[in-house]
């Protein structure tokens, strides 16, 4: 069984490669490499997958991974500028492949191994990304 909790939040982002120059960033990451940054609003959905438990009913208790969403994503990367506010992206581009990664290595950290995981976010209506570990 598998259940999932979607959240949002709305944080700023630049992609680029310092080592390129303006034209190669450009090149490569279009409007997303504005020196100025540019946001979105992420959709993060995350999935547990697990046996139902017998006694709750539950894979695992939502108001539970509700919580858990808040307090290693949300309050972290809400009306957050990515390269510039949040450490987890030190030297790390924050593409929506990564931002997917690092979440899951947050979650993964809380969340109990005999649980699957998996992360989907996505940065528009029509691009989304999916990630369920290493």
């Amino acid at each position: 069984m598998k259940i999932c909790r979607r959240e949002t939040f709305n944080a700023a982002h630049r992609l680029f490669r310092s080592e390129w120059s303006d034209e190669k960033n450009r090149e490569v990451f279009g409007k997303c490499s504005h020196p100025n940054y540019h946001g979105h609003n992420y959709v993060v959905e995350v999935f547990v997958d697990g046996p139902i438990d017998p006694i709750t009913g539950f894979v695992i208790d939502l108001k539970v991974l509700k919580t858990l969403i808040q307090e290693e994503i949300i309050e972290r990367f809400d009306h957050r500028n990515l390269n510039l506010d949040c450490k987890e992206f030190e030297g790390i581009n924050p593409t929506t492949e990564n931002i997917a990664v690092v979440i899951w290595q947050l979650l993964r950290k809380k969340i109990d191994a005999k649980f699957g995981l998996e992360v989907h976010v996505a940065e528009t209506e029509k691009n989304k990304v999916i990630f369920g570990g290493e």
